[in-house]
């Protein structure tokens, strides 16, 4: 079966949520036909694109559990690719780059573009399949964007938006956000944020930093929304504070 014979039978077929849907970007058909009968079981649904600006469209308008980009590929290349979904598209769908370029600079450039994971050619079609299983589990535990009333937040990009107006996050206070987000409308302990922003035990400089880091967050928000959105529960933690609720976020 050739690639856009592949391509056309499965994109027409109808999503099943008991399927892990990929989206492979290749131009070598050999390699893209053996991926496909490796993965011709059930649990799979494959597109194909052969060339970067027919899988801009494709992630433009389909939804893809885990999308596999090569590098080097005609029209937009894997690095602009990943790029620019990430950047454009707004998609934070797990991204693994499979290619033969495979120095650490390559690697590294990859990362930066935003790709979850890098696979260097030739390789094993068993662990081509393990990371493609490892990446879909984590993409199932990740909204593409998290919700709280008029507020939004995209963890891939890290952009929040209210209404017309958006700010991009950084450091600390984006992962201190991305918390109260998925909390919401629930409050968070001081332990429980400051487990999820430094991974380690709490102690007196750590709440410290945690009112320091909130206090940031909030003036972004400020600055950005005209709103701080962050809530002190006092004595006990944070919740987010919405416009809608309240008119004016409570000090630090």
């Amino acid at each position: 079966m050739n690639t856009k014979d592949q391509y056309k039978l499965n994109h027409g077929q109808q999503h099943q949520s008991t399927r892990t849907r990929l989206l492979i970007v290749e131009d070598q058909r050999e390699l893209a036909r053996n991926i496909s009968e490796y993965l011709q079981d059930n649990h799979y649904e494959l597109d194909f694109a052969v060339d970067g600006l027919t899988a801009m469209h494709l992630i433009a308008t389909q939804q893809y559990d885990v999308i596999v980009i090569d590098l080097m590929i005609p029209g937009v290349d894997g690095f602009s690719l990943c790029d620019r979904l990430r950047q454009d598209l707004k998609s934070t769908t797990p991204v693994l780059i499979m290619t033969a370029l495979g120095s650490l600079d390559d690697k590294a450039r990859g990362f930066r573009t935003g790709a979850d994971d890098y696979l260097v050619k030739p390789f094993d079609l068993l662990e081509f399949k393990l990371r493609v299983d490892a990446l879909a589990r984590r993409g199932m535990n990740y909204s593409d964007t998290l919700n709280a009333g008029p507020l939004s937040f995209y963890p891939g990009t890290l952009e929040a938006r209210f209404g017309e107006h958006a700010v991009t996050l950084t450091g600390i206070p984006a992962r201190l956000f991305e918390q109260l987000m998925r909390a919401h409308p629930r409050f968070l302990s001081h332990e429980e944020l400051i487990s999820s922003a430094w991974r380690d035990v709490a102690d007196t400089e750590d709440y410290t930093s945690l009112r320091t880091h909130i206090y940031a967050l909030r003036s972004v928000l400020q600055t950005a929304f005209g709103h701080g959105m962050v809530k002190t529960v006092y004595g006990r933690g944070y919740c987010l504070s919405l416009p809608t609720i309240l008119d004016s976020a409570s000090d630090v």
